[in-house]
């Protein structure tokens, strides 16, 4: 490996290091001087490279990710006050909270609470369970599909299979990050077992793969979506470079099983948002997951084995 790409390795490394320190603080004061000195840089060289890489200044990265987690926590838990919901994201105030709302959602908090939720996406075009459109700055477009109502939105997207509610184990992971479209997530892996490899990491099938969403692709532009291709750890490994490590939370989780080509992960996410509609549970806190337990590779038809996990509560 050449300087140049150490380099940049080395920089990508330090701002997943803020980035996932931002997630586990985000109630929390967070100061330029402070989030430069996770990253071990002075604020003004670190202003420059976050921006650099991530096409977005610390300051409006730290607005965006706070306004969009309150927008699904919002959305998901209706029995938790919108102004608690603020001061738990950071928010100094609601009228501050209530201003940075309707300048991301071009609407207010409490409106967008009661909005139909976006339940069903179906080449990227997101529905109600009633199969109305809802667009994506969260605003009921004037266009309705008549011939997607909720059934045959439900013949159109589900998949026969069974989802139960599981207590999942913790995990230590290693992870490489990866931003934007879904199927470019390959990359990662790769980047990830070309470094796990020859430090004796990978143990199939003790060892096992996941891919870690931290952002919900009905809210945050795909762009910004931010996934993490990992593999499980059970010692404290040292990481550099892109890899980096993190902790899966335990705890009670919807959990589906699929056998799926690459094309129908769609279908199986609906499925899941789907089910949660109907069973008495609402999407709790923390990351949902795709856990994998096969090679799709040397599969006869080269399909998916997994199952997908989200974080549930009671309604």
């Amino acid at each position: 490996m050449n300087v140049k790409e150490q380099s940049r390795q080395e920089y990508i490394s330090r701002i997943n290091k803020v980035m996932d320190y931002i997630e586990n603080h985000i109630d929390e004061p967070l100061p330029l001087g402070s989030i430069a000195s996770i990253a071990n840089l002075s604020p003004y060289h670190f202003h420059r490279i976050f921006t650099l890489f991530t096409g977005e200044t610390p300051s409006l990265f730290i607005q965006r990710t706070r306004i969009e987690k309150a927008a699904c926590k919002i959305r998901e838990h209706k029995d938790v006050p919108i102004s608690e919901i603020a001061y738990s994201y950071g928010f100094s105030s609601v009228s501050l909270f209530s201003r940075t709302f309707r300048k991301y959602f071009n609407i207010s908090a409490t409106d967008f609470r009661n909005i139909e939720k976006k339940i069903i996406v179906i080449n990227g075009v997101y529905y109600s369970k009633d199969g109305k459109m809802i667009s994506k700055n969260n605003q009921q477009p004037y266009h309705f599909d008549s011939q997607l109502c909720s059934v045959n939105l439900k013949q159109l997207v589900i998949m026969n299979t069974k989802i139960e509610i599981k207590e999942m184990p913790e995990m230590n992971v290693i992870y490489c990050r990866h931003k934007g479209a879904y199927k470019e997530i390959s990359k990662a892996y790769e980047k990830l077992v070309k470094w796990a490899g020859p430090r004796g990491l990978l143990k199939f099938p003790e060892t096992k793969s996941l891919t870690v969403y931290h952002d919900d692709p009905s809210i945050t532009e795909i762009e910004n979506v931010r996934q993490d291709a990992c593999i499980t750890v059970n010692e404290d490994v040292k990481v550099d470079g892109e890899i980096g490590k993190m902790t899966v939370d335990g705890g009670k989780y919807a959990v589906g099983h699929f056998e799926i080509t690459e094309t129908e992960f769609e279908q199986a996410w609906n499925t899941m948002c789907l089910w949660f509609t109907e069973n008495g549970y609402q999407q709790g806190d923390g990351n949902t997951y795709e856990l994998y337990y096969n090679d799709h590779n040397e599969h006869p038809e080269k399909k998916f084995i997994l199952d997908i996990c989200i974080p549930v509560r009671p309604l």
